[in-house]
């Protein structure tokens, strides 16, 4: 079996209420799975992205457990007059373990550059917190053939002096930007084929072994065959997370 890491972004959904109900039936339903239960932590790990409102509460009620989390964004600084971002520091003293970093929302609708992620990338690294850095391409750039050139330069300057020596808890996901929340979801073929460029520019770069997660509308019923996939070694999942039942046939269909 694949060390895995299947992930759950929250986006903006979930009160803190909410978020500790969430857990309440997720962890007793995942305790109740003895099989499962043994092998987290040790085959596969589990991380939630809750929405920074819900982050003390997702602390508390993962607290003694191997269940990890951490944040959706970060600033590139951990303190100061920066209104209304969040703290990499802060995020460590909750027991936050993961920085999700770049994905598409964060590109698109607030117009983050590779430029500046390289920044949070670094600081969460610096924070020694592990980035969870997003990498795709939309529709339309993978219609006109430019889906490896979009990702090779969203790894480059994403990643730009950031030491592979010193980034053994660096994460990649790959989210085709036209399979995320559409119900599309990149065939077989195309996961292998993109995954595998990804792989080969990582190694290029002097990573050799950071994990590379898919990310684009997986659930339970693709689950299964997608994590058979070379070089995909897990899962970063939306819609799909929200309810509890839902992420653990997904999590049950990726041990399987």
């Amino acid at each position: 079996m694949k060390n895995m890491i299947l992930a759950a972004n929250w986006k903006l959904n979930k009160s803190p209420e909410q978020t500790r109900a969430f857990f309440a039936t997720f962890l007793e339903i995942l305790k109740n799975n003895a099989s499962a239960y043994s092998q987290l932590g040790k085959q596969y790990q589990v991380a939630f992205f809750p929405s920074a409102t819900s982050l003390e509460a997702t602390s508390t009620s993962l607290r003694g457990t191997p269940v990890q989390f951490g944040v959706q964004n970060i600033y590139h600084e951990s303190q100061g007059a920066f209104t209304g971002e969040n703290s990499a520091r802060v995020v460590k003293e909750l027991g936050g373990h993961y920085i999700l970093i770049g994905h598409s929302e964060r590109r698109q609708y607030f117009h983050e550059t590779n430029s500046s992620l390289n920044k949070k990338v670094h600081h969460a690294l610096q924070e020694q917190l592990a980035p969870m850095y997003c990498i795709g391409e939309t529709l339309e750039e993978r219609e006109k053939g430019q889906t490896e050139k979009v990702l090779l330069t969203q790894i480059t300057e994403g990643l730009k002096d950031v030491n592979p020596l010193l980034a053994g808890s660096l994460v990649i996901a790959y989210e085709p930007v036209w399979a995320i929340g559409t119900g599309k979801v990149a065939t077989p073929d195309q996961v292998k084929e993109t995954h595998a460029f990804v792989q080969t520019a990582l190694v290029k770069l002097g990573f050799t072994s950071t994990p590379i997660l898919y990310g684009g509308s997986a659930k339970a019923s693709n689950a299964g065959e997608l994590i058979q996939i070379p070089h995909v070694s897990g899962f970063l999942v939306g819609g799909a997370s929200l309810e509890p039942q839902s992420f653990l046939d997904l999590i049950q269909a990726s041990l399987s």
